[in-house]
């Protein structure tokens, strides 16, 4: 009879296992996690574009009308209606494009792919209030 010593290590087979159904349960996992990040970032450009409207209606308040198009957010900067006069930028460091007709505005980040015109662009005037 032999005496076979009691192993305290894993097998490669063993150690191959358990690489796979990490591998395999990161492939699930990884995916969403990413998604929730993308859908963060949209709704804190909403909370900061919610924030921006703040300023832009005690600009209308102060004066009687919102900026022009062509003054934009600028002015509300100048004017002192941000803190530290700064104005914020979206969630990929891109500056707020504003828009104004005199009695509305809106606000718009073109999002991930920064380019106008894509599915990702979020419009003040749609995000949930």
């Amino acid at each position: 009879m032999i005496n076979k010593k009691n192993k305290n290590a894993f097998t490669l087979l063993e150690l191959m296992v358990v690489i796979l159904i990490l591998g395999l349960l990161a492939s699930f996992v990884l995916p969403k996690l990413t998604g929730k990040s993308e859908e963060a970032k949209v709704k804190v450009v909403c909370i900061q574009m919610k924030s921006i409207s703040q300023a832009l209606k005690m600009y209308k308040v102060d004066n009687s009308n919102y900026p022009s198009t062509s003054e934009g957010l600028q002015l509300l900067s100048k004017k002192g209606y941000f803190e530290d006069d700064k104005i914020p930028k979206d969630s990929w460091k891109q500056k707020y494009i504003y828009t104004s007709d005199d009695n509305s505005f809106d606000i718009i980040s073109f999002g991930a792919n920064k380019k106008e015109g894509g599915s990702d662009d979020i419009y003040y005037s749609k995000c949930e209030e």
